[in-house]
């Protein structure tokens, strides 16, 4: 799966939509409501994206395997989450880490200060894996969680912000304003990774209004953003422009809001992915998202369409 580009994503993206319409029972029936014959379908532009929503109700599985865990979705009282089956725990972290890799370099130049309340609480977060996944990683003892400790973790803040390495401060959107809020902090030379969610804490903020104050009152120009949900194995990264990168292992294209099997360019639709890391489950998922892409192959999130469940990696429309 590394050795994909943009010469050959098509052709990889092609021949695993053939095995997974024939391997992956949800999915096979699916197409096959839709009347839809696998074997005719030689563009990526012509595969049907399976709608997100089937993760709440199904098992989504490509061929016969035992799942080593499940990750599931936060949400409020009393809404459905979605679960997605994991075939390797150590693939989906190792792959975490070399996508993030990518875009920031070795995990060992930073100090990875999790500010993750709501996700520490509840299990099944792929976010939570991820960053436990990462701290360990770094090698770095300073690099831990914190849950509502938000002194220890100026004091921390304050004690490393001049050594050699770089903070990393990564945290869901209601906790980063809650500690913004609290006092203003010198992150200038720091990392500031905001994950989306305000999870029913606070009113919701444009990503432009949450950025805008974060950089006040943590002194930093910028304020990345991660993209990452639980139906996929990948994750796409915005270095503060609000423009999303991609690894070359997905791909996301923009469909019609009132026609789900017509794709747009230059215009805001619905955002499709195709995760190719998502070969033990559905690479081509339809998300409830709304966005943009770009010419040069990013994209940017605009919000989440009407009627849809509110997601833990969204802010509202902008």
């Amino acid at each position: 799966m590394y050795a994909v580009n943009d010469s050959n994503f098509e052709d990889i993206a092609i021949r695993l939509f053939h095995f997974q319409a024939e391997h992956a029972p949800v999915y096979k029936h699916f197409l096959q409501n839709l009347n839809v014959n696998p074997s005719k379908i030689n563009r990526l532009d012509g595969i049907p994206f399976f709608p997100i929503s089937f993760f709440k109700t199904q098992k989504i599985q490509t061929g016969l395997w035992t799942p080593e865990t499940e990750f599931t979705s936060s949400g409020t009282t009393g809404m459905q989450t979605s679960r997605h089956l994991v075939a390797d725990l150590n693939f989906y972290l190792r792959h975490a880490e070399k996508t993030f890799e990518r875009f920031y370099g070795s995990l060992q130049h930073y100090h990875i200060l999790a500010l993750l309340p709501a996700y520490l609480e509840r299990t099944g977060s792929s976010l939570t894996a991820m960053m436990d996944h990462f701290i360990r990683q770094s090698k770095s003892v300073h690099s831990g969680f914190y849950l509502y400790n938000h002194k220890q973790l100026i004091e921390k803040i304050e004690a490393l912000k001049s050594g050699t390495r770089k903070i990393l401060l990564w945290g869901v959107s209601f906790a980063l304003l809650d500690l913004a809020e609290l006092v203003e902090l010198d992150l200038s030379r720091a990392i500031v990774m905001e994950t989306g969610g305000m999870k029913g804490r606070r009113l919701e903020l444009t990503r432009q209004e949450l950025h805008t104050f974060l950089s006040q009152r943590f002194n930093t120009p910028v304020i990345h953003s991660e993209y990452g949900m639980t139906e996929l194995m990948s994750q796409a990264y915005s270095a503060g422009r609000g423009y999303y990168k991609l690894p070359p292992w997905m791909k996301v294209v923009i469909r019609e809001i009132n026609d789900p099997f017509s794709y747009l360019l230059n215009r805001a639709g619905g955002i499709n992915v195709v995760d190719l890391a998502n070969f033990h489950s559905c690479a081509f998922i339809e998300t409830q998202d709304l966005g943009k892409t770009t010419e040069t192959g990013e994209f940017e999130i605009l919000g989440r369409m009407d009627n849809s469940d509110v997601r833990g990696c969204n802010l509202l429309v902008e």
